[in-house]
């Protein structure tokens, strides 16, 4: 339009016609990108202060079910000229291997993973979690958290744990001395849950329970300073509602580990009523 005015001396009017433009646009002046997507901006800001780990893609997937006017290519556009892009990982060369699905099982309360993690303290306290999963909808079952958690100790927890909902036919662990104990394993054979302990050095047979290890030390672990255990198990408390309740899988078709037992619950009732 400058050019047309300016250089070739055109009216106004004339330079609208040629680039299509109503003089009304041309007049109105323009809306800084910060006050026309201040929602998306304020949305978006909540949203990585709360968990800075989190990509564009659960950002997309969060805002959308709660904005379903916003698209997905308007928030990217934000979210780079917000410069919160998280640099990708560079990949590695590595020798092709025979990749080998992980089971999925079918329905709740069949296959469970279960592992330690170690962390310290601010003062340099050492403290472990144990963390069960459920593999059928990525479910976050129970986070323990002590300085010691022994094989006897697994036993009480999965007690509580047998008073709010089925235990799993099958627990996937790897080959720690807890899971070992004679105590642990004898209480599970009694109680009808058999172990399956995966093999020396292959964690990636028990990659559910890894992967989730993983968003776990960088959402909590990692985030915060604990002065306290105390301070450890209120902030795994909140942790395990948000990854439960509010944090969509892309495994589950963009469902919460929630939504997909309700789902998968109403689904088997329908099949029982036909």
């Amino acid at each position: 339009m400058r050019y047309l005015i300016e250089v070739h001396a055109r009216p106004l009017r004339r330079a609208c016609d040629c680039v299509g433009l109503s003089r009304s646009a041309w007049y109105t002046p323009a809306l800084d990108w910060t006050v026309r997507d201040a929602e998306v901006i304020a949305a978006l800001a909540r949203l990585v202060e709360a968990q800075p780990s989190r990509g564009i893609g659960k950002c997309c997937q969060l805002l959308e079910k709660s904005h379903p006017h916003w698209n997905h290519k308007r928030i990217y556009r934000v979210y780079c000229a917000m410069k919160l892009n998280l640099r990708r990982a560079a990949g590695r060369r590595l020798p092709k291997r025979e990749r080998v699905p992980l089971y999925v099982p079918d329905r709740p309360d069949r296959v469970s993973s279960a592992d330690f993690m170690l962390d310290a303290l601010a003062c340099g306290r050492p403290f472990r979690t144990f963390n069960i999963l459920e593999d059928f909808n990525r479910e976050a079952i129970h986070i323990e958290v002590d300085t010691s958690i022994t094989s006897a100790r697994l036993v009480r927890i999965f007690e509580r744990i047998a008073q709010e909902r089925l235990l799993p036919q099958v627990l996937r662990t790897d080959n720690g001395p807890e899971f070992l104990g004679e105590a642990f394993v004898q209480w599970a054979k009694a109680h009808g849950m058999a172990i399956q302990y995966i093999q020396p050095g292959k964690p990636n047979q028990n990659a559910y329970i890894e992967r989730f290890n993983r968003t776990y030390r960088e959402e909590v672990l990692d985030q915060y300073l604990f002065a306290r255990l105390e301070d450890v198990r209120e902030a795994t408390w909140q942790f395990l509602i948000d990854y439960n309740e509010h944090r969509p899988h892309n495994a589950l078709g963009g469902m919460t580990p929630t939504e997909c037992r309700i789902h998968h619950a109403g689904i088997s009732t329908s099949k029982v009523c036909a």
